[in-house]
């Protein structure tokens, strides 16, 4: 869930509604969403989801393609992406965005895999500094309602040296057991000096500083620092797993997600 990302970049591999006829105006698997082919654009409520650098870079880090001879590689190399245009410090706008994941992870369990999508994670790198999760309650319910269905989520906090369980912040103050919470650490394994912490409100650190990633120009690559670029080493890192794990282990997770 971001602000878009480059559709047609190279080193990124995308999840695809194949129920879906693209471009068509018409919701062809009932699912509530017309032309959802590539995912969701909660901004403006279609089937697009737009273009947006902070979101392909995002994308790069859980995700790009690897062994592949070019660019980089990201945590999960062969897992799909579904991007989501969504990140904004309006509930409505992010309740949307997550609703659209929640909606295909449960017709994916309803369905036992002939519709919808099988999604594990949603990586989320945007939030609203000193947000007070009483003021986002639908925002922060969203999470027990993924994981309910089987999805975890990584939430940034916030880009700046603050503890969060005194200075508050959306998502990362949220309570949910289902909500890991990410700040930014170096290459030296230490907390950036401009990132949040907090004992009982932050559950990790991941590399965030100056990481190499897909990038909307031409196709190109970027370097990039902060939270949001931790966190999608998280949600790759959920989706990595979820590819190792046994099949006895699978069962027991379809059963109960």
């Amino acid at each position: 869930v971001d602000n878009g990302t480059d559709l047609d970049h190279e080193d990124l591999p995308f999840f695809k509604n194949n129920l879906e006829i693209p471009d068509n105006g018409i919701d062809d698997d009932d699912n509530g969403y017309i032309d959802d082919y590539d995912g969701w654009n909660a901004y403006d409520h279609t089937g697009d989801p737009g273009s947006g650098s902070h979101g392909t870079h995002c994308c790069g880090i859980a995700a790009a393609k690897g062994d592949n001879g070019i660019g980089v590689c990201g945590v999960s190399w062969n897992a799909k992406i579904m991007p989501v245009a969504g990140s904004s410090s309006s509930e409505a706008t992010v309740v949307e965005a997550y609703g659209y994941v929640l909606d295909m992870r449960h017709a994916w369990n309803e369905s036992s895999g002939a519709s919808g999508a099988f999604v594990v994670a949603t990586s989320s790198s945007f939030g609203v500094n000193y947000g007070d999760p009483d003021d986002y309650p639908i925002w922060c319910a969203m999470y027990d309602s993924l994981g309910a269905e089987g999805i975890l989520s990584a939430g940034a906090t916030a880009n700046a040296s603050w503890n969060i369980d005194e200075m508050l912040d959306m998502p990362t103050a949220c309570d949910s057991d289902w909500l890991i919470t990410v700040t930014n650490t170096t290459d030296e394994d230490e907390k950036y000096s401009s990132a949040g912490y907090g004992a009982v409100t932050i559950d990790l650190g991941a590399p965030g500083t100056s990481i190499y990633s897909t990038d909307i120009y031409g196709g190109g690559y970027s370097n990039k620092t902060g939270t949001s670029m931790a966190t999608p080493q998280v949600a790759g890192a959920v989706g990595y797993l979820f590819s190792a794990v046994s099949e006895a282990f699978m069962q027991s997770y379809l059963e109960s997600p």
